[in-house]
């Protein structure tokens, strides 16, 4: 995969046609260098120069499997950190839709509510991502957690329309400070991604590898 440099803003509204997802990357591709604008707080350069990225994609503005997930992160990021670790999420949710659902997140986040970060690193949308019986513990567990929260007054509900869709799989990449991409997942279903430590394992793992 060519590794040009650009400048990247992925907060643009998203068009009647989603772009069609590329090739899987694996372990040994490379990512071109870009700039990318979280929702809150300053650029930031994918590939990292100084420290691994962690690049998870997730579903929509206020996902409650999503929510459900980032909360593990949110309560271990600080190890995520120690470990050289920069962590950046994406949805495919607007910016203004997804700034007050992911505020308090201590991580980045990043709005590409016309999917061309996800049609870039093959990342799908199916069905099966709600109709596989794995995740189902998942999206009860996430819902339930979601209507404690509205009942005490904190957060609020996904907005009624998704132009992005429901039905979008996850997916871990880890990317090295040369661009390189160390270690891979595409998720089966709606709640198929890496644990903590499964990512930790996986830095451990790219900084004991040879150069």
């Amino acid at each position: 995969m060519p590794t040009p440099s650009s400048r990247t803003s992925v907060s643009r509204t998203p068009s009647s046609r989603t772009p069609a997802p590329r090739s899987r990357l694996a372990p040994g591709d490379s990512v071109p260098a870009r700039t990318l604008a979280p929702v809150v707080g300053p650029p930031l350069a994918v590939p990292d120069p100084a420290r691994a990225v962690h690049v998870q994609f997730r579903r929509f503005a206020g996902c409650p499997v999503c929510n459900l997930h980032l909360r593990s992160v949110a309560l271990r990021h600080e190890e995520i950190e120690r470990a050289g670790v920069r962590e950046v999420v994406l949805f495919h949710s607007p910016a203004e839709e997804l700034r007050e659902h992911v505020a308090h997140l201590p991580f980045a986040v990043v709005a590409d509510p016309a999917k061309e970060l996800y049609a870039e690193f093959g990342v799908e949308a199916h069905r099966r991502a709600l109709l596989d019986p794995r995740g189902w513990p998942a999206i009860v567990r996430g819902a339930a957690r979601a209507a404690v929260g509205l009942l005490r007054g904190r957060g609020r509900l996904p907005a009624a329309s998704q132009p992005g869709g429901r039905t979008g799989l996850p997916a871990d990449f880890l990317i090295a400070p040369d661009g390189r991409i160390t270690a891979a997942k595409y998720g089966e279903h709606v709640y198929d991604q890496w644990s903590v430590d499964e990512l930790l394992t996986h830095a451990a793992e790219a900084d004991a590898a040879p150069a």
